[in-house]
């Protein structure tokens, strides 16, 4: 009776929030309190992880990282949509191949996740114009508002992404459980705009709850909109306390505490966006980023959030960061790779972040009284005020969650000492450690499968029913003390399989001592109780399990690199596992005899197992046969830039002669030179100004807005004049600064005798874009800021000389890869970057030899036979040190992959992903190399693997 009045006064508390749970045969619901979303009658606690399909664009590739995610405990994964990505122009949409999200979504149902659909329209995700299409540049009305023009295109947006993400909703049998209005939508913040985000999604289907994620002042938006036009029904707070210093990683929460806000009262805390990586703003490197958001980080933050302020629903950002390959990048903040320090790297491999991240994903979808928990006076007392504890309880169990830190949390010391815990079975003294920059949730009054957990100092990471007994995996640091009780109504039997862990029973506890070193196993049986295999290891060694479901019960596994999914059948076990020479140990019902490992292409092989004293199935698996990979040689070379020659024909170019421009930046010279405005949106663009000379011109004056790291070259008459940065923005990013008058300016003198005066000159400018602004506070000066040259003028004569301009970018959309892919290069234009391009004519060199100023191509071809059946990521490395006087654009099987050069960033290496790479047949990989100054290209480039394991996807 006590515990049922706890259990009856939630009810009457959460009854106006709850929704009664679907009946049987009923469609599925999504529903929440204030504790947790609640999935067809069964509370949850989603663990959700980032990733950008569009920053993959292979689909074969979607499965593999969604299964890595489901590996390591994931219940759901958080999909932005990107407008951009979708529609090349107003009223073009493709939704086909790689930009099929119908299969991104199937895909995300077969592997066991649900989905935060996040479609915008803006999502920022440091990608060119924060996922607006760059057409969008020239559309009136400001973005992100309620404004006509912007109005009518992103519902037309979303009148397109809507359907698709209707029909995969959870009540339709698909994975949606939740749909995201906008993205950190708190500046110039319009509440008509964030209802009809709202109004469109529930006329387009959308039935599951919408949430959005807030930034920076969540507070001001939930007390604004509570109630009222613009709320939703779920608002998450972003949370990145680690701030982005990649460059100094030993930094420890300069942007804060970290802990979510709980915005409502009805409503579960949300962290909609938690950091799990940084953008590299420092030019660091990715390792860096890993290194300042690596596992002491999550332990301590991500667990700190989980106790103190009750969350249930996580999103980390990201859980893959992927690629910007082509002109996909924002241009401030991120160059090719998108790799954010991410637990899998931006070549899929799992990293000591992933293993963290597993190691608290299973214990939150493990032990379920988490998901309802009120704050509870702290229960247990540390012995030494270098630690400090706080606890929740569930009302309806009475389960105690415990977080152990240091009362200083940027304490770098280790502290041992004594709890005094009154736990709902009893009051108990045992001993804990914790390492500076740590936390531990410990767990009291558990009902642990079919025993009875009364307190632990070892973590729970796992535990299932498997054959008839209970298999429970516990862990805690290296070295660190621990202690274990368990209830049993009589003495039961303890025997030590391995380590060194000491047991007494007394007063119906069963009490085991331990030192946490490498993986102790005890076998209790009897007391009442169904056996128990209690696993009691090191962080690391509770790191080499994966839990794993069948239709026959859940298995464990321990020794492979990853498990993707099993199945038991009769006597035979069956894993889709990645693995490398070494153990694999499987703990199965005692029915299952015999190990099959299935390979990624569906090869199956049996591997010899022997029953060991756990009950368990032991064997060895082989290593995986070596990827052999060509050298790259056969390089020929051909200079372009004919645009550049006086005599080159512009006649089919388009005229730039706009007067007048929707842009909110006016133009300072006429006429207007804005790439958008005529229609070339990404890459690179050509110039080329005719004017009649008069003899007295002296130079030629240029503005450019390229954003960060762009540049541009000049020509005239066909000698080339020289290089200018662009601008990298017109504004400061605020609307209370006037816009800079002078964003990138050129001055190149002309050379004496090179004017034909009376005659025509000729003036080509290659200008060499890195995409548009973000449009993260909602300001049209900051995302409408222009492309191209912004100002042109000859100086040295009295009113000026006039020019008469033609424009030329992009040849068109590439109905394959999409309209981020390409630019105006020549090359580009008649397809030099293409496979079945013929280059027999052009010269034999080598990309390491001398540039001239300009343009010049280089391809080879090379084939690869990567063994079958195992997963080889490849990548392409530049070696020497990256020169500020060229940059170069890769190109593999015609995908623009990355931007290689002093100027991009620091990254010397290029993934090329399996679907754009011919793992078994010919590859062409062809680079733009456009130099500023005479210089030894790049090189020596060569092929590598960032791994090796038999299985894969």
């Amino acid at each position: 009776m006590r515990r049922l009045l706890p259990v009856l006064l939630a009810l009457l508390l959460t009854c106006a929030a709850l929704v009664a749970p679907a009946r049987a045969g009923s469609a599925p619901e999504v529903t929440y309190d204030r504790y947790s979303l609640i999935v067809n009658g069964r509370r949850i606690v989603l663990q959700s992880a980032e990733f950008h399909y569009f920053r993959l664009p292979s689909q074969e590739l979607w499965r593999d990282v969604m299964e890595k995610f489901k590996a390591a405990g994931f219940n759901a994964v958080s999909l932005y949509f990107s407008w951009a990505y979708h529609s090349p122009a107003p009223g073009v949409y493709d939704f086909s191949g790689v930009r099929d999200v119908d299969r991104l979504l199937r895909t995300a149902r077969e592997t066991g996740l649900y989905v935060i659909a996040r479609p915008g329209p803006y999502i920022n995700a440091e990608s060119t114009g924060g996922g607006f299409p760059a057409w969008l540049k020239t559309v009136p009305g400001r973005a992100r508002s309620f404004e006509p023009g912007y109005r009518e295109a992103y519902r037309e947006w979303l009148h397109r992404i809507n359907p698709i993400i209707a029909r995969h909703q959870l009540p339709r049998g698909g994975p949606v459980i939740l749909y995201n209005a906008e993205n950190e939508y708190q500046v110039g913040t319009d509440a008509a705009y964030m209802q009809d985000i709202q109004d469109q999604a529930r006329a387009d289907g959308i039935t599951v709850p919408i949430t959005t994620n807030d930034c920076c002042d969540a507070g001001s938006w939930s007390s604004t909109w509570a109630s009222g036009p613009g709320a939703v029904q779920i608002p998450g707070v972003d949370d990145y306390p680690q701030s982005f210093e990649c460059a100094n990683p030993a930094l420890w929460g300069p942007w804060g505490e970290g802990l979510t806000e709980r915005l409502r009262d009805d409503i579960p805390v949300f962290a909609a966006e938690y950091q799990a990586g940084a953008i590299d703003v420092g030019n660091a490197g990715y390792d860096k980023c890993r290194e300042l958001t690596g596992p002491a980080f999550m332990k301590f933050f991500y667990k700190n959030n989980l106790i103190q302020t009750g969350a249930t629903m996580f999103s980390y950002y990201m859980g893959y960061g992927g690629t910007n390959w082509g002109w996909l990048a924002q241009p401030n903040d991120v160059y090719t790779s998108y790799d954010y320090g991410a637990a899998l790297t931006e070549a899929r491999r799992p990293t000591p972040k992933y293993d963290e991240f597993k190691r608290q994903g299973y214990f939150l979808e493990a032990v379920a009284p988490l998901a309802r928990t009120d704050a509870l006076a702290t229960p247990a007392v540390p012995g030494d005020a270098a630690l400090t504890t706080v606890a929740r309880a569930n009302p309806d169990t009475g389960t105690q969650f415990v977080l152990v830190r240091h009362t200083d949390r940027a304490a770098t010391g280790t502290d041992t000492t004594t709890l005094d815990w009154a736990a709902p079975d009893g009051r108990y003294q045992v001993p804990v450690r914790v390492k500076g920059r740590d936390a531990h949730v410990l767990v009291a009054g558990y009902d642990l499968g079919g025993q009875r957990l009364a307190v632990s100092t070892s973590e729970i990471m796992t535990h299932a029913a498997i054959g008839g007994r209970d298999v429970a995996l516990l862990y805690g640091t290296a070295g660190a003390p621990g202690a274990t009780v368990l209830r049993y109504p009589s003495a039961p039997s303890v025997k030590v399989l391995e380590g060194a862990v000491r047991a007494a029973y007394s007063g119906g506890d069963l009490r085991l001592d331990y030192a946490h070193d490498r993986l102790a196993r005890v076998l209790v049986t009897g007391g009442g109780r169904r056996p128990l295999l209690l696993l009691i290891g090191t962080d690391e060694e509770a790191a080499r399990f994966w839990r794993v479901s069948t239709a026959a019960g859940p298995l464990l596994v321990r020794g492979p690199e990853l498990v993707r999914s099993a199945t038991l059948r009769g006597d035979v076990v069956s894993l889709a596992a990645d693995t490398v020479a070494g153990e694999i140990e499987v703990f199965a019902p005692p029915s299952a005899t015999r190990l099959d490992l299935t390979a990624g292409q569906g090869a199956s092989e049996r591997v010899r197992v022997a029953r060991t004293p756990s009950g368990s199935l032991l064997g060895v698996t082989r290593a995986p046969a070596p990827a052999r990979l060509p050298e790259l040689t056969g390089w020929r070379a051909r200079a372009e830039a004919p645009e550049a020659a006086p005599g080159f024909d512009d006649s089919r170019w388009t005229a730039a002669d706009h007067t007048t421009t929707t842009s909110p930046h006016p133009p300072k010279t006429l006429p207007v030179l804005y790439a958008d405005d005529y229609g070339y949106h990404y890459g690179n663009v050509w110039y080329r100004g005719h004017f009649t000379a008069t003899g007295a011109e002296t130079g030629i004056d240029l503005n450019a807005i390229t954003g960060l790291r762009g540049t541009y070259l000049v020509w005239l008459n066909g000698r080339y004049l020289g290089a200018a940065a662009g601008g990298v923005q017109a504004d400061s990013g605020d609307q209370a600064t006037p816009p800079n008058p002078d964003p990138g300016p050129g001055h190149f003198a002309i050379p004496p005798g090179l004017l034909r005066p009376g005659a025509d000159n000729v003036l080509a400018v290659l200008v060499a874009n890195m995409g548009h602004n973000d449009d993260w506070i909602a300001d049209d000066l900051r995302f409408k800021q222009p492309r191209g040259l912004v100002a042109a003028s000859v100086s040295g004569t009295v009113g000026g000389t006039p020019i008469a301009w033609k424009i030329q970018g992009t040849a068109g959309t590439d109905a394959l890869r999409g309209p981020l892919s390409t630019g105006g290069l020549y090359g580009e234009r008649v397809g030099w970057h293409l496979p079945k391009y013929q280059d027999k004519a052009w010269r034999k060199t080598a990309p390491a030899t001398a540039l001239t100023p300009g343009v010049t191509w280089y391809r080879t071809s090379f084939r690869l036979d990567l063994p079958k059946g195992q997963d080889v990521p490849i990548g392409l490395r530049f070696g020497g040190d990256p020169s500020p006087a060229y940059r170069v654009l890769i190109f593999l099987n015609g995908w623009n992959v990355g931007q290689y050069g002093g100027d991009i960033g620091p990254q010397r290496e290029f993934s090329l992903p399996a679907g754009i790479l011919a793992e078994h047949g010919t590859n062409t990989l062809a680079l733009a190399v456009t130099a500023e100054q005479p210089a030894t290209g790049p090189g020596p480039l060569t092929l590598f693997a960032y791994g090796n394991v038999r299985g894969g996807p």
